[in-house]
């Protein structure tokens, strides 16, 4: 019995940790990603339509895509002041990212608000 209970409340904490690191495709949010390679780091950001348009919801989707495909444009998110004063992640360049050997992908968790992009 202590097992099974236990078992369901580690089960709804990774569910709940998941869930909070990046939105779903599906729910229209918009889901950010790290992008690591040799020079630097950056956060991008793809809404529901673009996640389900290279055929997944997570960064191994995202990795996958720009290893097939060479290339993948997806707005870059930094953090900025929204209209009320508080700190939020908004999009501020549509980039392209090109496939590097050394590229790594990874979920991004904010505690910030995510606007979307146009």
């Amino acid at each position: 019995m202590t097992s099974a209970l236990t078992r369901t409340m580690f089960g709804a904490l990774a569910l709940l940790a998941l869930s909070s690191a990046v939105a779903r495709a599906g729910d229209g949010r918009t889901s950010l990603f790290k992008v690591v390679t040799v020079k630097d780091e950056i956060v991008i950001g793809l809404d529901s339509d673009e996640m389900a348009a290279i055929g997944g919801s997570d960064a191994s989707a995202v990795a996958h895509a720009l290893a097939h495909k060479g290339d993948l444009t997806a707005w870059q998110y930094n953090v900025h002041r929204g209209p009320n004063g508080e700190l939020q992640m908004t999009p501020s360049a549509k980039i392209g990212l090109l496939s590097h050997a050394s590229l790594r992908v990874e979920p991004y968790a904010t505690t910030y608000t995510v606007t979307p992009h146009p």
